[in-house]
């Protein structure tokens, strides 16, 4: 069975950083050979869900929401089954709660098209 565990939320203050990270189990990142994508999603209440950023398995690349292009970063330790989102220069309005899924069709980066989700961790920016 497939379970994503973020962790890493928290409060802070507009201008600074936060790391998520998701742990993944009931797959092996470098044993899966068909292309799947795994990300981070946000969602804020009366808000869609929002693909916020993901890495394809195929090529490694990666897929950014314009609203965080150059201020976050998302990487993967393989050995460690993890994802990672960096967030620096947090602005108030990327406050949410953040997903980490796993789209094991294709290296889409599209909240309905995510097989497995997370429980989420909060993520506040005060102003």
């Amino acid at each position: 069975e497939v379970q994503l565990v973020e962790s890493g939320g928290g409060l802070v203050q507009a201008g600074g950083s936060l790391r998520l990270s998701c742990a993944a189990s009931g797959f092996i990142f470098d044993e899966y050979f068909d292309d799947y994508s795994i990300g981070w999603f946000r969602e804020v209440p009366g808000q869609e869900r929002e693909g916020v950023s993901c890495i394809a398995s195929y090529d490694g690349s990666t897929y950014y929401a314009d609203s965080v292009k150059g201020r976050f970063a998302i990487s993967s330790d393989n050995a460690k089954n993890r994802v990672f989102l960096q967030m620096n220069s947090l602005k108030p309005e990327d406050t949410a709660v953040y997903y980490c899924a796993v789209n094991f069709g294709n290296s889409h980066c599209i909240s309905h098209e995510m097989d497995y989700w997370g429980e989420g961790t909060l993520v506040t920016v005060s102003s």
